[in-house]
């Protein structure tokens, strides 16, 4: 409402660019605006720009300057008009001109993915693989989230210095007495259509204070780039509110639902009902059967997963040990699984999917806080080029 009177002042053909990167804990999402003489046509038209990577945690102050490299435009739901948003990728600049992938953790299965890296590009790399191209794999991601008052302890619906009813009532819900941010969730839901983030829908979730927007089907590197981005507008939204948004995968200890982001995925052979392919599985619930097309595809997909189970979770965010305990809709994270409807498996095989056997299939395992083109890229890597 303070800004309402500046809203209709001329910027005389002048476009605002909001340069939009992940900062340098991997949680933080930074910003900084750039006035364009015009709009540009693509993210190719805009000029790289650098900003203090000392004072996001990328960089020592001997040697401070991240390059941004403008990766894709969104609309701008706050400026509105022909000014836009603008999701970059981070580069650290050489002596000699060029640029390389900023890498701020060397190791990232010591931050289980979450870090200030530039992870974009190496994802990219493994999208671009024509094997990866020509099966145009699609996700579609699950982001909870908890809302908190400004305190920064006491998630919306909760009293302080104690606790709500048991779950139950909250997932779904209606009513003052059950569903608490719904007015965030909205305003997000309508920012996210108006930039042109692919999201699909929003729900209230299990916990009080606990909300669940899903961004797809994207295909590739695109869901990495709207995932991002809908995280910027959710903390731009809940500024407005005065209200403290958290991605943390188990915000609240205790007898309450932790917090994922369940990716779904699927090839094109997957959603092919006419593939032919032939595969008997040497392990899991389908041993020793044989199996046919589509459905063949997706359990010899499982069977890989299962090989490399640890090597995902290692990528799947951090924290993740405190929600994967085989507890509140979640395996453990020292199990392998998968089964049809079931939410306590390490990957859902929806119903419908099982009844047309084709379709596509839900990893429940990755946390809140990831890294979406860390986890979209190791699921093709896995599935496609292993």
């Amino acid at each position: 409402a303070l800004n309402r009177e500046f809203d209709s002042l001329d910027q005389f053909g002048r476009v605002c660019a909001e340069y939009i990167w992940i900062g340098g804990t991997g949680r933080d999402i930074r910003s900084k605006t750039k006035c364009l003489d015009k709009a540009p046509e693509s993210a190719d038209d805009l000029p790289i720009w650098n900003y203090d990577g000392s004072s996001t945690g990328q960089a020592v102050g001997e040697d401070s300057e991240v390059l941004l490299k403008p990766e894709r435009i969104f609309r701008d739901p706050f400026r509105r008009g022909e000014n836009i948003l603008v999701l970059c990728s981070t580069w650290k600049p050489l002596n000699d001109g060029n640029m390389i992938p900023l890498t701020i953790e060397k190791d990232l299965t010591k931050v289980f993915g979450v870090s200030g890296n530039n992870t974009r590009e190496s994802a990219k790399k493994i999208f671009d693989n024509p094997i990866v191209k020509e099966q145009e794999m699609w996700f579609g991601i699950e982001q909870e989230y908890t809302l908190f008052q400004a305190d920064r302890v006491t998630p919306l619906g909760w009293p302080k210095n104690g606790f709500p009813r048991p779950q139950g009532p909250y997932y779904c819900s209606n009513g003052a007495e059950n569903s608490f941010g719904r007015d965030i969730a909205d305003c997000h839901l309508r920012a996210c259509l108006y930039a042109g983030v692919n999201i699909s829908g929003t729900n209230g979730e299990v916990m009080p204070g606990q909300w669940e927007y899903q961004v797809g089907p994207c295909e590739g590197i695109e869901s990495g780039d709207h995932l991002v981005i809908s995280r910027y507008l959710m903390y731009r939204i809940c500024e407005k509110f005065n209200v403290v948004v958290s991605f943390e995968p188990k915000p609240m200890p205790g007898d309450w639902n932790g917090a994922g982001c369940h990716t779904n995925f699927s090839t094109k052979d997957f959603r092919d009902p006419f593939v032919k392919f032939d595969y008997i599985p040497e392990g899991g619930p389908y041993k020793g059967q044989e199996l046919t097309g589509a459905w063949a595809k997706m359990i010899a997909a499982l069977e890989k997963m299962g090989k490399k189970a640890k090597e995902h979770l290692l990528v799947y965010g951090a924290g993740n040990e405190l929600r994967l305990t085989g507890k509140h809709e979640t395996a453990s994270m020292d199990t392998w699984s998968y089964g049809v409807a079931n939410r306590g498996a390490s990957v859902r095989i929806p119903r419908d999917t099982f009844n047309k056997k084709y379709g596509y299939l839900e990893d429940r395992r990755p946390a809140s806080n990831i890294d979406p083109y860390l986890v979209t890229s190791k699921l093709a890597e896995t599935i496609l080029l292993s």
